[in-house]
């Protein structure tokens, strides 16, 4: 009774952290460049069940195998999913999406006042007083030599390899890479990636200047998922009240005989 009370507690926690991933996607629907996650579960190993009259060792009181357990699961990971989201033509001289594999650079101020280099999907840029191509977080867009991007006054081209061009003139190239696994990158918030032990490897997509890549997140997908995460809560919160029903009974009533 103790067992199954917890591993419908165990249940329900992986079910609430579960329903955080889905509200998450849900709330970025709208995010540009945002990737929608999933919580991974994982269950603990089986135990194998014994007699009671069982005895290791002993020849005359033989182990007899009854069967397996389980212990509940958890939350292993949260996998992202990398897959491009559809893009939107906006005409903006600063929107650009990456068609294909990659990320953008960008420099972002850490609580600690740290600037550490991260990356994005979301090309919706603009500049700030300084003249700094920043994002919306306000975080500076960096060059392929790691330097934010300063952009004057006039008309500005971006080519499909990145290249920046002012009145014609080249300035220079956004810093946009690829990473062997992206798997490995780190979720930071605010739609950055932290780099955590991903091996960078050339970007070989294209820039779509005018366009922005909107959420790859499904919403009915998402709605029906959790639909499910709801369903699978309140089935284990019904098993936590019975569990709990049948060890007051054993108290009150099995120990009164």
């Amino acid at each position: 009774m103790i067992r199954g009370l917890y591993t419908s507690a165990m249940g329900m926690a992986v079910q609430m952290s579960s329903l955080d991933v889905v509200a998450n996607n849900l709330a970025n629907a709208n995010t540009n460049g945002f990737r929608n996650a999933t919580a991974v579960q994982q269950s603990f190993p089986d135990m194998l069940m014994l007699s009671l009259n069982s005895v290791p060792n002993n020849p005359i009181h033989r182990v007899h195998p009854v069967g397996g357990t389980g212990h509940g699961v958890v939350v292993s990971n949260i996998s992202v999913n990398f897959a491009q989201g559809p893009f939107e033509n906006t005409g903006g001289d600063l929107d650009v999406a990456l068609s294909g594999d990659g990320f953008f650079s960008v420099e972002t101020i850490l609580p600690s006042g740290e600037a550490v280099q991260m990356f994005t999907r979301n090309g919706a840029f603009t500049v700030n007083t300084d003249r700094h191509l920043i994002n919306f977080n306000g975080d500076r867009i960096l060059n392929t030599d790691g330097t934010p991007i300063l952009l004057p006054d006039g008309e500005i081209v971006i080519e499909a390899n990145g290249v920046i061009r002012v009145n014609g003139d080249i300035l220079t190239t956004l810093g946009i890479v690829n990473f062997e696994d992206p798997s490995l990158l780190r979720q930071h918030g605010y739609n950055l990636f932290a780099q955590n032990n991903a091996e960078i490897i050339p970007f070989t997509g294209s820039v779509e200047q005018g366009y922005l890549e909107r959420s790859n997140v499904n919403v009915v997908r998402e709605m029906v998922q959790m639909i499910n995460i709801s369903r699978a809560y309140e089935l284990n919160q019904r098993m936590v009240g019975i569990a709990d029903q049948t060890l007051g009974q054993a108290v009150n009533e099995i120990a009164r005989r």
